[in-house]
């Protein structure tokens, strides 16, 4: 049985761009060396292929800086996929970009059109319903817009807490199954997964708890061995990937890719 939540044919990537030492972070660790995190990404490319799923790369746009962080810009359900409004002004034009991609694919894309910010990192969608955390990046107007266009599909929407201090809701959660959550025990306090099995990322490997689960991998960044041992005698197929450079600009496994199955 497909799960929607986790079953996809396909994704979507973006090289990272040489600006991308221009990026957004919220704390200077560093400028990202492009050469190294040209590899993670192709590691992360084929780790993605690995599973059958089709993976379309684009190229890189020098204008946007964080245009590699491809989630921000939209979110793929199965019946459609929705252009967010990110919260940073100098993302806005990443939307717009890959809009005509998600066009050629899906029957119906939705826009998120007026005064609010939403950004895909806020958003974990789980086989029951769709949890979006207020943060810097998205703001109430962005979710309510958002819950109006993806309810003629039938889903619901429940608004959740972002911790202080952290950039999005999924920096510190993922999901691993239809009933199982990998979160930071500071977002797990919150009780906003009542209801879901939560495993917690080891003490200290907090900067893990952003993976993904696509098809039958669980891909993760490398340099957490306590939190993958845990996932690994959880039963997961655990695939590392590097994730130095875009650690430096606060982007993680989710960020770097669309995952989808359009009209499935």
């Amino acid at each position: 049985m497909a799960h929607k939540s986790y079953s996809f044919t396909h994704a979507i990537c973006r090289k990272p761009s040489r600006s991308i030492v221009d990026g957004l972070r919220a704390v200077d660790t560093g400028t990202p060396d492009l050469d190294v995190f040209a590899q993670h990404h192709a590691d992360y490319v084929r780790a993605l292929r690995s599973t059958g799923a089709e993976v379309t790369v684009l190229d890189a746009l020098e204008a946007f800086p964080d245009s590699v962080f491809v989630e921000d810009a939209a979110l793929c359900l199965q019946e459609g996929a929705v252009i967010m409004r990110p919260g940073a002004p100098s993302r806005l034009g990443e939307a717009a970009e890959m809009a005509p991609h998600l066009e050629a694919l899906y029957g119906e894309v939705l826009r998120i059109e007026g005064d609010g910010f939403i950004e895909g990192g806020d958003i974990l969608t789980t086989e029951r319903e769709i949890l979006i955390g207020l943060s810097a990046r998205t703001d109430q107007a962005g979710v309510d817009e958002f819950a109006k266009l993806v309810d003629r599909w039938g889903y619901a929407v429940r608004i959740v807490d972002t911790p202080e201090g952290v950039l999005h809701f999924k920096t510190d959660c993922s999901l691993l199954d239809e009933e199982t959550v990998l979160a930071t025990k500071r977002l797990d306090a919150s009780g906003c997964f009542d209801g879901y099995k939560v495993l917690h990322t080891a003490e200290g490997e907090e900067a893990c708890a952003n993976t993904i689960r696509f098809n039958n991998l669980v891909i993760m960044p490398a340099g957490f061995p306590r939190t993958r041992d845990q996932l690994v005698a959880a039963g997961y197929e655990v695939r590392e990937v590097g994730n130095s450079e875009a650690a430096k600009l606060d982007g993680g496994m989710s960020c770097l890719s669309l995952r989808f199955s359009p009209n499935a």
